[in-house]
């Protein structure tokens, strides 16, 4: 075998290690958030949700909406750490670029991570989300054998409506908003310039309803706190107070 051809089975099989060691740091990283998210879920959720159900049924669609709602809030977790994890391996990597315990570390990694946490946020946004609320609000198509297939078809079918009638609303706006062909003819792009989109746009209005309901939350937060709290009497002038209690018994003296 020549020379060349060895250098270059040895950088497929470098590559070929590379990605296996990508895999499997990001389904460790990813298992560690979902176990994180479910002690989260079932921490905070009722008693009665999810597992104390009387029928079969019923508590096996609802342990599948558990598994989607952990998957979902585990994407969402994984996205809101990214920025940090990102930042701090960029710094662990300038401090310390000679040792080879950390150089998994690398940009490749970092992108990797970017990329499913883009694809698994449109995914929850979209699909999973809706999902599971139509799963749990489902019973079956009438006449249909009940089952979790039957529930599984009437949610499939529901979300289909659902996002054909989405989708044709926002053809419809954009038509007349537009008004010519080319408006017209740019849904036809919807997966290669809407969706990618979708997730700023989701994330930017999220960021606005933050920052509308954040005030009032304050406020809620302090009158709340007010009222739970005792005020201190230490600046309160006794005087006062006496010449408003003689003036309350002398009220109460004309009215006797």
């Amino acid at each position: 075998m020549a020379p060349a051809e060895q250098d270059a089975l040895a950088a497929r099989e470098q590559l070929f290690h590379e990605r296996v060691r990508e895999c499997i740091i990001c389904a460790l990283l990813f298992a560690s958030l979902y176990i994180l998210c479910h002690f989260i879920i079932t921490h905070f959720k009722k008693h009665t949700d999810f597992t104390a159900v009387h029928d079969d049924e019923d508590a096996a669609v609802n342990r599948i909406a558990l598994g989607l709602c952990t998957f979902t809030l585990a994407v969402a977790l994984g996205a809101v750490l990214l920025l940090p994890f990102s930042i701090i391996s960029n710094e662990v990597l300038l401090s310390f670029p000679q040792n080879y315990y950390i150089q998994w570390l690398n940009g490749s990694l970092i992108h990797g991570l970017w990329n499913l946490v883009f694809l698994f946020s449109n995914l929850s946004l979209i699909f999973l989300m809706p999902f599971a609320y139509f799963f749990t609000e489902s019973e079956g198509f009438a006449g249909s054998k009940k089952g979790i297939m039957a529930r599984v078809y009437e949610t499939s079918v529901v979300l289909l409506l659902l996002t054909l009638l989405v989708l044709g609303m926002v053809w419809v706006a954009s038509a007349i908003v537009g008004n010519d062909a080319a408006s017209r003819q740019s849904l036809y792009d919807l997966w290669e310039y809407y969706l990618p989109y979708l997730y700023s746009c989701i994330s930017l209005f999220g960021v606005l309803l933050l920052l509308l309901c954040t005030p009032f939350g304050l406020s809620t937060m302090f009158t709340v706190t007010g009222k739970l709290l005792v005020k201190p009497r230490l600046l309160e002038d006794l005087d006062e107070q006496l010449s408003c209690t003689r003036l309350e018994e002398a009220a109460v003296s004309r009215r006797i």
